[in-house]
């Protein structure tokens, strides 16, 4: 990734690859990573095509290239920009490798900010039933259609093994000889969203490329909609090399386990042509696969009346209350869930 010179007051040859090193040692994921990476080079090349370098740039620079990103990207987006290219000034300051952070005075001074919690594009339940009919592929299918009914992460949907699930139906049963979780035990057409699975880690004899953020162990139920999905998918899904056999694998790179990326190129894909996404376009605009946890929340929180098993269901509550809806799993969690769970076949 470059030099690796850690000495305070070295000027690296290559102060981003430095800097993002120092990400990884610091333990940020590889998502934020590139994010950071991809900001930067553009920030980079920015300078480069007016002569000026990293180390030598000043303030006036970075506002012109501030004032470059309007046009193009929402006020949120141009906010956390502007900090992703303060923090790495700061932090090159801070180990003696750059003299000052020019982009200090410019962040303090911009009229944008960093939204963290955007008013995102209102949805219907029709809308979406439209949108996602128009999917037709069975991978893409079962993959949105279980982010659309279970509201879970994608990393977490990307995690999924066979041993996560438990479709009582015998035609499945004949296929796989991976037996479910005991966990699901007397529990038919759920999954189990684990706590476990952290990026980089061995997790059911394979290392993960994302990890789950969930705070608990959560069984979600599987509707008539989502169990049909997956029974589609699982009959055309390749074989894998993996041991921990995972739930969805990709058909273009045969039967290795689908990532985040590939889950965010997919939806991008598909609301591109809906006008639900544009390149550079915020959160409060975009239709990616964190959009479909926010869709699952606001419509069965509607739905439901019942904010505590919409919270057990995301799995990001207190013991006591997933206490309270582990007990009583089957006669409220699936019937309630059932009973209000929005169609989109």
């Amino acid at each position: 990734m470059g030099v690796d010179d850690r000495s305070v007051g070295s000027d690296p040859a290559d102060p981003i690859a430095y800097f993002l090193q120092d990400m990884t040692f610091h333990g940020r994921s590889e998502r934020t990573r590139g994010a950071y990476e991809r900001v930067l080079r553009s920030f980079e090349a920015f300078l480069e095509e007016r002569g000026t370098a990293l180390s030598s740039t000043d303030e006036r620079a970075c506002m012109t290239w501030v004032h470059s990103l309007r046009s193009d990207h929402a006020d949120s987006t141009v906010a956390s920009y502007a900090a992703y290219v303060h923090r790495f000034y700061a932090y090159m300051t801070q180990v003696g490798a750059f003299d000052s952070n020019p982009m200090a005075l410019v962040t303090e001074e911009m009229d944008e900010s960093i939204d963290t919690d955007p008013a995102r594009r209102e949805i219907s339940i029709e809308e979406m039933r439209s949108f996602f009919g128009e999917i037709s592929h069975p991978l893409e299918r079962a993959v949105i259609g279980t982010l659309l009914k279970t509201g879970m992460r994608v990393g977490e949907c990307c995690n999924l093994d066979l041993r996560d699930i438990y479709i009582d139906d015998t035609e499945v049963g004949e296929t796989f000889s991976v037996p479910h979780r005991g966990a699901l035990d007397g529990r038919p057409d759920s999954i189990y969203v684990s706590s476990d699975p952290a990026r980089g880690e061995p997790y059911n004899g394979e290392s993960r490329t994302a990890s789950n953020k969930r705070k608990r162990d959560t069984v979600v139920p599987m509707d008539a909609e989502l169990k049909r999905l997956l029974k589609t998918w699982l009959a055309i899904r390749p074989d894998v090399e993996s041991p921990a056999e995972p739930l969805f694998c990709s058909t273009s790179e045969w039967g290795r386990r689908i990532t985040p990326p590939m889950v965010r190129n997919m939806v991008a894909s598909h609301a591109s042509e809906r006008g639900w996404y544009r390149s550079g376009g915020g959160a409060e605009e975009n239709i990616t696969p964190h959009y479909f946890r926010h869709f699952f929340t606001t419509h069965l929180r509607d739905r439901t009346g019942d904010r505590g098993i919409v919270k057990y269901l995301r799995g990001d509550v207190a013991t006591d209350v997933i206490d309270t809806y582990t007990h009583s799993w089957g006669d409220r969690v699936r019937s309630v869930y059932e009973d209000s769970m929005y169609a989109m076949l």
